[in-house]
């Protein structure tokens, strides 16, 4: 029988969580976790990993990079390397629709993409969008971002979100009421942004109050950052 999100219990570590272990598979995101893991029959060696911001793809990205020993660089870095130097092995470039309208990393991207399948090493690309929409400036490029395979971690589902909730709190050390996650998951719009963003107010708001993070305390936050656009502070 699953577990409802008042039911799923999870390690509560004081450190951030970033293993094999800590990552929670639902049904939301198996897939993508499934084509990560099988990354020696990736087509041409090269995935591209698509998520929102918290989604999940950096701490996906990490455990592929400590199995399979890879290197893991922004591609906003790309130009400050010897491209050849990381092309003797598995590479993980993260946030690659960032230097998008940029040539001279457009370019090192390119670089390293080409002598990577040349030299038969595997590189796993992150990015918050596919690669149709990072307007890029390299044609060249474009056609081989287009042309990459690519592995999606949707927004949340049930027990997904209170996974993630889970996680950002006890990564900042915060110990919920065993109310308030179910509360928030039945209750909160269904995006990991905004996860990230009421952990970030229930954090700012516990410090100093002897009850800590209650289901009032929820309520309070999550019906302000309703009511507040994401550029603003609560």
């Amino acid at each position: 029988m699953s577990k409802g999100p008042e039911q799923l219990n999870l390690p509560l570590p004081v450190r951030p969580a970033v293993g094999r272990e800590d990552y929670y598979v639902s049904s939301s995101n198996a897939l993508a976790v499934k084509l990560i893991d099988q990354w020696q029959t990736w087509p041409n060696g090269k995935m591209i990993l698509v998520g929102p911001r918290g989604g999940g793809k950096t701490h996906l990205a990490r455990v592929w990079a400590a199995e399979t020993q890879a290197e893991i660089v922004p591609a906003s870095a790309l130009r400050r390397i010897h491209i050849p130097d990381l092309s003797h092995g598995p590479v993980c470039v993260e946030n690659a629709d960032a230097i998008a309208g940029s040539r001279t990393d457009e370019e090192a991207l390119f670089h390293l993409h080409n002598l990577a399948l040349a030299e038969g090493q595997p590189l796993l690309i992150t990015a918050s969008a596919p690669p149709r929409e990072w307007k890029l400036l390299v044609p060249d490029l474009r056609s081989r971002m287009e042309g990459t395979q690519t592995a999606t971690l949707p927004e949340p589902d049930d027990r997904l979100l209170t996974a993630v909730l889970l996680k950002l709190l006890t990564d900042r050390q915060c110990v919920p009421a065993p109310e308030v996650i179910s509360y928030l998951v039945r209750h909160m719009p269904r995006s990991f942004s905004m996860a990230i963003r009421i952990v970030d107010a229930l954090d700012a708001r516990a410090m100093g109050r002897p009850r800590g993070i209650t289901r009032a305390l929820a309520r309070d936050v999550l019906s302000r950052l309703e009511q507040t656009p994401p550029t603003l502070p609560l």
